[in-house]
């Protein structure tokens, strides 16, 4: 499943979902690589 988290206020990735962190922080990955940030709520 894909998710987009921000990192900072101006950087935001998208990616497949790998985990959701105890700090409520998500976790993608995109192209092997991994990235957490805060999850980026859906628009309706």
């Amino acid at each position: 499943m894909l998710r987009t988290i921000a990192m900072g206020s101006a950087i935001l990735i998208q990616g497949i979902y790998v985990r959701t962190l105890p700090d409520g922080r998500v976790t993608v990955r995109v192209d092997g690589a991994h990235y957490s940030g805060t999850p980026v709520s859906q628009a309706a």
